[in-house]
């Protein structure tokens, strides 16, 4: 049977279950942690003292094994105490590249004043241990020294530190101002196509602008942000001939969902032209944009990106195409038996190909990456001797349809 007292009990016990909570707090474990290791520190400390009063008193007996044995068990309760917090000072305070340095040098320097100490100069038949004062003193002014040095070498590293993050700091920051400046460019571009009498219309003016901008920002960007713009400006159909009515001048749908192009006749919103002669464009992705009769004459193109890019009618004479990637590139239109560079006079057929092709003289085109067969006959017949030899399978078989 249980009472009453049974019955307070178990209700005090329950409110005191609910009063605790089911697991210590950061706070309750950093007291217990605290108590439990204050104890230990304490023992340790004293430890630490003992030994150091038992090595004075090997030294003044002239005792070296219990002069060596207290030093030791000083070092290592001491240590013992210090090192939970050192390690995270050491951590905290030293670059990881000194911290092996540091520790090597003061390694050096106790091993030698050890030495120095211990060695037959500084022994007599009196003392097993004689201290030469002397040269303790010349080795204080040597550790002076190499302290300075490496307080200078610390100043170097540090003035070094604040350089790389100063100019860290300055990349970011520039890499933030050309993306808003690139932004912008969108928006406006943006506005003037899709406005009621937007460039999609018969609007030469508007045009001219459209380019003049263009040609503005595409030599104020990096690598990264011209490929960007290109992307851009193709992905848009600004920068693709298209189809237009001859009177009203707008572009014409092609049945898709898209807008028709005519490679012969077609208006490009905005004409590339010159505007990426000599750029730098390496190391980009330029997959599927549209580079047609664009001046890429000296342009670096190396590592690019050019899947399915379309290059007919280009001008990439001594442009860099080392290990790009020209899976699906288009150089020419039509067959490789009649597919022809460009010409000035000449009027292109995209039917044979004839005067479609790019032009392709002394182009680099050192380990590209899937060239097809057909654009590996075109650019062998059409580079020129010198670019011939920069070719991946070689040219054997191909004839030299340059004559140069």
């Amino acid at each position: 049977m249980t009472t009453t007292s049974d019955v307070h009990g178990i209700e005090a016990s329950e409110e005191l279950d609910r009063a605790l909570p089911e697991s210590p707090t950061p706070m309750t474990t950093d007291l217990l942690t605290k108590e439990v290791s204050l104890p230990s520190h304490f023992s340790t400390s004293v430890v630490a003292l003992g030994a150091i009063a038992l090595m004075v008193l090997g030294l003044a007996l002239d005792n070296v094994w219990l002069g060596y044995i207290s030093a030791m068990v000083a070092v290592a309760a001491s240590l013992r105490v210090i090192w939970p917090s050192w390690g995270r000072i050491w951590q905290t305070l030293i670059p990881e590249v000194w911290r092996g340095l540091i520790i090597a040098s003061v390694g050096l320097l106790s091993g030698i004043v050890g030495l120095l100490i211990l060695s037959s100069t500084n022994r007599n038949e009196a003392r097993n241990i004689e201290i030469n004062w002397n040269a303790i003193g010349a080795l204080g002014e040597l550790i002076g020294a190499l302290g300075q040095i490496l307080i200078a070498i610390l100043t170097v590293y540090v003035a070094w530190r604040q350089y790389v993050i100063s100019r860290d700091l300055t990349i970011q920051q520039n890499t933030i101002t050309q993306q808003q400046t690139i932004d912008a460019y969108f928006q406006g571009v943006s506005d003037l196509a899709m406005g009621d009498q937007g460039l999609l219309e018969d609007w030469p003016q508007e045009r001219v602008i459209a380019e003049g901008r263009t040609a503005a920002i595409i030599r104020s960007v990096n690598a990264e942000g011209k490929a960007k713009i290109l992307r851009f400006l193709s992905q848009a159909r600004l920068i693709t001939p298209l189809k237009r009515d001859r009177h009203l001048g707008r572009p014409i749908l092609d049945g898709n969902g898209s807008y028709a192009e005519d490679r012969l006749e077609g208006i490009r919103v905005i004409d590339l032209g010159a505007m990426l002669a000599a750029a730098d464009l390496s190391s980009t992705d330029l997959r599927r944009t549209d580079l047609s009769e664009a001046n890429l004459v000296r342009t670096n193109l190396q590592n690019c990106d050019l899947v399915r890019t379309n290059l007919s009618r280009s001008i990439l004479y001594e442009t860099n195409l080392s290990n790009a990637n020209l899976k699906g590139t288009r150089f020419f239109y039509g067959t490789t038996e009649t597919a022809t560079p460009r010409s000035r006079t000449q009027v292109p057929n995209y039917r044979t190909g004839e005067y479609t092709g790019a032009v392709i003289e002394n182009a680099n085109f050192t380990e590209v990456e899937n060239l097809s067969e057909e654009n590996r006959y075109y650019c062998c017949a059409w580079c020129g001797s010198k670019s011939r030899a920069t070719m991946p399978g070689g040219c054997e078989g191909i004839p030299n349809k340059l004559g140069r």
